[in-house]
């Protein structure tokens, strides 16, 4: 279980992180899994780089949670 939160949280992490770049700079367009989520839920219209954040945070919240975690 733990393997799988730190592969998890590692790749909602890199999603996250890759969409601010993305929203910034404009690079990373191949990144568009948070693209979608950012354009298809009204109430985030404006918000993206904000969005890209807490998705960031929230993967790096399940690596956090799986480092607590006990290797059984």
């Amino acid at each position: 279980m733990k393997k799988i939160l730190e592969v998890v949280g590692t790749l909602v992490m890199v999603v996250g992180a890759c969409g601010v770049v993305r929203e910034l700079t404009g690079w990373f367009p191949f990144m568009g899994l948070t693209r979608h989520l950012t354009e298809n839920v009204a109430m985030l219209h404006g918000r993206e780089v904000f969005a890209n954040i807490v998705i960031a945070v929230a993967g790096f919240g399940i690596l956090m949670i799986s480092d607590r975690m006990r290797s059984v």
